[in-house]
């Protein structure tokens, strides 16, 4: 799904601005990259989500979503929301 919401952002973005679209969308990935060294640098989920999912501010409009998984040494990319919408 986070792919899905990846896609979903770049082809918003590319609506008013076609030429920043690529690099937006290796900017959010490498805000994201460095999870893979440090997966606790995010904050704990909001109130109400699921104890398990963890969030990090990408950029001042979008939010990713991720768990780790401790016994697989893995951080899964869960979603990646617009900052207004729902973690869901």
């Amino acid at each position: 799904m986070a792919e899905a919401d990846l896609d979903n952002i770049i082809d918003y973005i590319a609506q008013d601005n076609p030429t920043r679209t690529e690099e937006f969308g290796q900017e959010l990935r490498d805000k994201i990259l460095p999870l893979t060294q440090n997966p606790k640098m995010g904050r704990t989920g909001r109130p109400g989500s699921s104890a398990f999912v963890r969030e990090l501010v990408a950029h001042r409009n979008y939010i990713v979503f991720y768990r780790v998984l401790d016994e697989a040494c893995t951080v899964e990319i869960l979603r990646v929301k617009h900052a207004a919408q729902q973690s869901s």
